[in-house]
């Protein structure tokens, strides 16, 4: 069965996006990363977070929770 994947946050910053992977992992949510940033100018594109379509509400919710402490 294939797997839906939903982008579930994206950020300029490596290390906000390797935060929120991690929480996710912690929680036993499979998180992947795609990097478009541009490799000579890591200031110009985004790193995407994506998460499967049924672990989104819950993903998001972590997300929400971290964000308001």
């Amino acid at each position: 069965m294939e797997k839906n994947w939903i982008n579930i946050f994206s950020s300029a910053n490596p290390i906000e996006v390797e935060i929120v992977k991690q929480m996710l992992d912690e929680n036993n949510i499979t998180a992947v990363t795609l990097n478009k940033q541009d490799s000579s100018y890591n200031m110009f594109g985004a790193i995407d977070l994506y998460v499967t379509e049924n672990e989104q509400a819950i993903a998001l919710q972590l997300i929400h929770k971290q964000n308001n402490e």
